[in-house]
C-alpha cells in the first residue's frame, strides 16, 4: 500500500419487515415466557429491520470506488432482502432453518451469505437493527 493507498469504509443500508418468534421448543411453554417474554409470543410479532452492510478497501484510482455500490445493492436485494423480506423467519427462510431467529443468529447468516460474493473490496461489518434500541454487529470473527 503506497501512501496514496488509504482503506475506505463504504456501507449500503437496506430495510424489510419480518416476523419472528424467540421459542426454544425444548423447554416448557412457562419456560419460554419467562426467558423471552413478549417475544415468545405463539403468534409471532413483527420488526421494521434496517440492515447495514460495509466493505472496505482501497478505491479503484480509475473510477474511484471501493464497490460498486449499485453492484452491493443488487447483491444485498437479490440475497437477502428477497429471502426475509415479509417473510416468517422461523417458517419461510431457508437459511435459518433449524436456528433460533434471534438478530444475533440472522447477522450472522447474513454474512454467510455476502461474504463470498464481495469481490471488489472486503466485507468489513453487518449491522442488523431490530427495533430504536437493539442491534447487532458481525464483522466475520
Amino acid at each position: 500500500m503506497t501512501e496514496k493507498q488509504k482503506i475506505v469504509y463504504i456501507t449500503r443500508r437496506e430495510r424489510f419487515n419480518a416476523a419472528h418468534k424467540l421459542y426454544n421448543p425444548k423447554w416448557s411453554e412457562e419456560d419460554n415466557i419467562s426467558f423471552f417474554g413478549k417475544c415468545s409470543n405463539k403468534y409471532y410479532h413483527g420488526h421494521n429491520f434496517e440492515l447495514f452492510v460495509t466493505v472496505k478497501g482501497i478505491a479503484n484510482p480509475e473510477t474511484g470506488l471501493v464497490m460498486d455500490l449499485k453492484k452491493l445493492k443488487t447483491i444485498i436485494k437479490s440475497e437477502i432482502i428477497e429471502a426475509l423480506d415479509h417473510k416468517n423467519l422461523n417458517e419461510d427462510v431457508e437459511f435459518l432453518k433449524g436456528q433460533m431467529p434471534s438478530i444475533e443468529n440472522v447477522v450472522v447468516a447474513i454474512w454467510n451469505i455476502l461474504e463470498p460474493l464481495i469481490d471488489n473490496g472486503k466485507l468489513h461489518h453487518i449491522k442488523l437493527v431490530e427495533t430504536e434500541n437493539n442491534f447487532a454487529e458481525y464483522f466475520g470473527e
